[in-house]
């Protein structure tokens, strides 16, 4: 363990040193093991590091949606060895995503990493909940490729107050009164088929990535709360996002 508090040492005064006397190039540096970064970006998560450890047989790369339990292995790093690494996730899970990565020795020794929550890219404006026109050009764009996706027939449409798409093309459920009340929400196809389901919300504010719905256009939703139907309504999901 000296060993390992020693050469994490050592590569922070490296860092350190190369790139005081280039500050003004703003170069991003990932955080040296056993710390790194999980960054939320448009429909996948990305984890950079940075590792000062060169006998070192794979590293694998664990998944939790509550930070203690059910870690499960979703990859593994292609280059191990190498010293800056990255990892994307391209199927995160519905809510939250904690990461940890379990570096395995070559001498059968093995550690864990720091456990890092998923962050939102601050690059990208995820704030900003698209309006019917900021997403009327693209939905029509849409309907003459994939008529299951057709844009409602509605004279005004407007987002859902509950789920709605932001500006980085995912989708947000916000249910405040979440913590004391028993919601579920229902997502479906424009067609009406059955797509995937959150049986129950257990906190006032959920991100879903737009990769979770395997493609761009409108989708349907039911929120249910204790069981009887608080909204029925659609959303639509851009191909891209906006800056």
């Amino acid at each position: 363990m000296k060993q390992i508090v020693r050469i994490t040492f050592v590569i922070g005064i490296f860092l350190l040193t190369a790139f005081t006397g280039k500050a003004q190039e703003q170069t991003y540096v990932p955080p040296v093991l056993p710390n790194f970064v999980a960054t939320i970006k448009t429909g996948k998560i990305q984890l950079d590091w940075i590792s000062g450890f060169t006998q070192v047989k794979e590293i694998g790369i664990q998944r939790s949606l509550d930070s203690v339990l059910n870690f499960n292995t979703i990859g593994y790093a292609s280059y191990p060895t190498q010293t800056r690494n990255a990892y994307l996730d391209n199927r995160p899970l519905p809510g939250t995503n904690y990461y940890r990565l379990f570096i395995l020795f070559t001498n059968g020794r093995y550690m864990y990493s720091k456990t890092v929550l998923a962050l939102s890219d601050s690059s990208i404006r995820a704030d900003q909940k698209l309006q019917y026109a900021d997403i009327k050009d693209a939905a029509k764009g849409l309907r003459g490729k994939e008529q299951e996706n057709k844009e409602p027939e509605r004279i005004q449409w407007h987002p859902s107050n509950y789920i709605y798409t932001t500006a980085d093309g995912n989708v947000n459920i916000k249910l405040p009164d979440a913590p004391e009340k028993k919601y579920t929400v229902k997502f479906y196809e424009a067609n009406g088929a059955f797509l995937f389901d959150i049986p129950e919300v257990k906190g006032p504010f959920l991100i879903l990535e737009k990769a979770i719905f395997l493609h761009a256009g409108w989708f349907n939703f039911e929120i249910f709360e204790n069981g009887k139907v608080l909204e029925k309504w659609n959303l639509f999901i851009p191909l891209n996002y906006k800056m």
